[in-house]
């Protein structure tokens, strides 16, 4: 498939062009119907939204709130009234609002009086939409907020909240995403320094994304898709698809740098790195997948939103990317990279620099390095101890909003329940008794029945405490347990607040499932992949750590509050009860892809040496500079959801951003080398009934040639020959400066065209080497000494031996050239 996308590009460019405009312009025409639904099968609340959807089958529109205040005076001052009431007589008009109850007249809610305060300063009026909020023109809500906000002047202040008047303030769409991909952009360019190269990941991520996006816009016209769902699934597509597109990307620029034509190297790319993306894809979609298993309504169509995200996402990487790389061709390298192999010829991977520096740090001191990554870790997790599932409000805006202020408003003038009141929905007419004993409940403000209707009665219960207290959940545990049993009525507490409260139980009885499920299931993969106990178990207890140290961060700063205004995210409250599952459920897809990507470069040494130190040694050192420059990027596409206004994406941004960065930069660059270091040759084992028992997955293609089994034990072996089971040939030779001066003690690798160390040995004193070859073919021949550069060669080998001489030049003083 890599090859005929290569070929065919202007066929693969054009039906992806075709498909993003045609869903886009299909997405645009039909608009959004998102519908956030909390309630849940088997609760209280959903008991109690039964009963009023019996007595109220047919719901009124979207109900906001305008709030106005005055300094001096009382808000039923003819001065004040002259410029209220013309306002919301004005707004009573506009076609869409189909009721504007205020204070001052008879009747109503708010009517009689009812909607000012008892110490006359502030009062409100109620805006009745016809539809509901995610259905209410922007328009109209532009000019609601307009005439309201015209009857402004000095000593009054007005402010208006509710939903539809939130949709209002909401950031422009698309700003958190340009931010993270401009971002993304100088992380690419540094690690590539090709423009063209740091363009394909963002392309390749943008048409996955958005095309997810449109897609998921008109699914919501289908299935009930929640409006926060969108916004998950770029977040997490952008950061997967960029990530994917780069792994490929390099793996494309590695093989242009060793000799192979562009072709090859894309299809070799796709193979290896692309089959990856493949294995990383899928693992993502079954941990989000795994979010069905909570039977939550709400989080179906996160799953729907964010899984089909990242299938497009790993599609675009699988199938655009190669003909956007046959577009370029060598262009994917950087002038100085072309320059470079026309004038030195292809060069080996080496690994060099601060990895290979930090690698041998590690082994050397595997104790400390674990014990402090550890105790990093278990710090940051502390906070995690008093963590509280619940849902934000208008009250968790930033203070700058309208929605806040009128929040603030009403708390400050009816009492902090007002914004949150309870309904007790009673089956029945007779609830005198119920009524007194709910009056005489501590925490309760006010108490007022409905008219009953179709045979049902709700009592409006305002409680003393805000929605998001704790103690107005122990005001509805009360009521549920000893209240209503007591009067022996039958009925059920429902609402916004305490529908929350049981949307949180729920996620919060059901998480430890998900867990144990989540986690099952990446020891199952691993252990499948890697033919190991004890690295799948690694990997596993590292993700409980790292779920715990992200988790620890986001209660600080958004429940405790260190930094939620410093942020511009908001005031401080409970953690969503959702992100715990969608957090999990991503750090497990993630953390699978970079626990895959350095885990198979150690087993590929193992099976090779069968020395667990240099296996985790050269695992690290080659992988680390990749699993951390893709953390980056995820890291900068995640934090810049802080600027998207709503507060539970700042918090999954914050909170991802928090768990990929520990993730990367502690746990898969120290804990987990360390961890391994410390463990041994126990790392990789498996009982041998086991071993038969397990179906093979490789997330690797064989190569085209079979490896021997290790490194040649002598710098000069003899070859075998083939009714042996060894090589059928061998390349030997000299290895030489270019003042014909011999280069001994030089390592001399033989490797397959896709970068798979086949044999290495090393020169003697006279600088002769042999290699074996297993079997006909085109092969890379490296050489690298201290004290001289490297050097890699593409060699075609028969069916005899090949003489083959290297050509080493010297390092400049203080240079390092390669460390292996």
């Amino acid at each position: 498939m890599a090859r005929w996308c290569y070929r065919h590009r202007l066929v693969v460019l054009l039906l992806w062009v075709g498909t993003v405009f045609g869903v886009g312009i299909a997405g645009s025409a039909a608009g959004t119907d998102y519908a956030n639904v909390f309630s849940l099968p088997d609760t209280d609340s959903k008991r109690a939204y039964d009963l009023m959807d019996r007595a109220f089958p047919e719901r009124a529109g979207d109900v906001d709130t305008v709030v106005w205040k005055v300094d001096d005076g009382s808000v039923r001052d003819a001065s004040v009234r002259s410029r209220i009431e013309p306002a919301l007589e004005r707004i009573g008009r506009m076609d869409g609002v189909g009721e504007v109850t205020g204070p001052y007249g008879e009747g109503g809610t708010a009517g009689g009086g009812a909607g000012v305060s008892r110490d006359g300063t502030i009062a409100y009026a109620q805006v009745t939409f016809t539809e509901q909020a995610n259905s209410v023109p922007k328009a109209l809500i532009d000019d609601v907020i307009e005439a309201a906000r015209d009857a402004e002047q000095d000593g009054l202040q007005v402010e208006l909240g509710g939903q539809a008047i939130a949709r209002a303030q909401e950031a422009t769409q698309g700003t958190s995403e340009a931010v993270g991909i401009l971002a993304v952009a100088v992380v690419l360019f540094l690690a590539f320094g090709s423009f063209f190269a740091m363009l394909l990941p963002i392309v390749v991520a943008i048409a996955g994304v958005g095309t997810g996006m449109m897609a998921t816009a008109l699914l919501s016209h289908t299935t009930n898709i929640p409006d926060v769902a969108p916004l998950l699934g770029s977040l997490i597509g952008l950061g997967v698809g960029i990530d994917y597109a780069l792994f490929i990307v390099t793996r494309h620029r590695r093989g242009i740098l060793r000799g192979m034509k562009p072709e090859e190297a894309a299809v070799t790319a796709l193979n290896t790195s692309g089959r990856a993306v493949l294995f990383a894809g899928g693992t993502v979609c079954i941990a989000l997948a795994g979010m069905l298993v909570m039977n939550l309504r709400f989080l179906d169509g996160v799953v729907i939103a964010t899984s089909l995200t990242v299938v497009l996402s790993v599609l675009a990487a699988v199938t655009l990317l190669p003909a956007l790389l046959g577009v370029l061709g060598p262009r994917v390298l950087s002038r100085r990279e072309r320059r470079r192999l026309v004038a030195a010829g292809p060069e080996p991977e080496v690994t060099s620099g601060l990895a290979a520096r930090w690698s041998a740090y590690v082994e050397r001191r595997p104790r400390s390095t674990a014990v402090l990554a550890l105790v990093v870790m278990v710090v940051l997790a502390v906070p995690v101890l008093s963590i509280r599932l619940g849902t934000s409000d208008q009250g968790n805006h930033r203070d700058t909003t309208t929605t806040r202020q009128a929040y603030d408003l009403l708390a400050e003038g009816f009492g902090p329940g007002f914004n949150g009141p309870l309904q007790v929905v009673a089956d029945g007419t007779d609830t005198k008794g119920l009524v007194a004993r709910i009056e005489s409940t501590p925490g309760v403000a006010r108490v007022a029945a409905v008219p009953p209707a179709n045979g049902v009665t709700v009592i409006q219960v305002v409680p003393t405490t805000s929605p998001q207290d704790e103690r107005t959940d122990l005001l509805i545990d009360r009521l549920r347990d000893d209240v209503i049993p007591a009067s022996g009525t039958e009925a059920h507490v429902g609402g916004v607040t305490a529908v929350s409260k049981d949307f949180a139980s729920v996620t919060g009885d059901r998480l430890p499932y998900f867990i144990a499920t989540i986690i099952a299931l990446g020891f199952l993969l691993l252990m499948v992949a890697f033919r190991s106990l004890v690295v799948p178990l690694t990997a596993a207890l590292m993700n409980l750590v790292a779920a715990a140290a992200s988790f620890g961060v986001l209660v600080a700063i958004f429940q405790w509050g260190w930094g939620t205004e410093l942020l511009g995210v908001g005031k401080e409250g409970p953690i969503a009860a959702f992100l715990p599952v969608i957090m999990l459920s991503l750090l497990f897809g993630l953390s699978m892809d970079y626990q895959v990507f350095l885990v198979s470069r150690m087993h590929e040494e193992w099976v090779h040496t069968k020395d667990n130190a240099r296996a985790v040694r050269v695992g690290l050192a080659e992988t680390s500079r990749v699993i951390n420059c893709a953390a980056l990027i995820m890291i900068c596409v995640f934090s810049a959801f802080v600027l998207s206004g709503e507060l539970e994406a700042a918090m999954a941004g914050i909170g991802l951003a928090a768990a990929v960065a520990l993730d990367a930069f502690i746990l898969r660059t120290a804990l987990v080398p360390a961890a391994m270091h410390l463990l041994g040759k126990a790392n990789w084992w498996l009982p041998a009934g086991l071993e038969r028992r397990l179906p093979h997955l490789a997330v690797e293609p064989k190569e085209e040639a079979t490896a021997v089994a290790g490194p040649s034990p002598s710098p000069a072996p003899s070859p075998l020959s083939p009714s042996e089971g060894g090589p059928v040939s061998v390349i030997h030779g000299f290895v030489r400066t270019a003042d014909g001066e011999p280069v001994g003690d030089a390592d001399v690798t033989l490797l397959t065209r896709g970068g798979r160390r086949l044999d290495r040995v090393t020169s003697l004193a006279d600088g002769s080497y042999i290699v074996a070859v297993p079997a006909p073919g085109t092969y890379l021949l490296a050489a690298t000494s201290p004290a001289h550069t490297s050097r890699a060669r593409q060699v075609d080998v028969g069916e005899g031996p090949l003489v083959y001489d290297v050509e080493l030049a010297g390092v400049a003083e203080g240079e390092v050239d390669a460390v292996s």
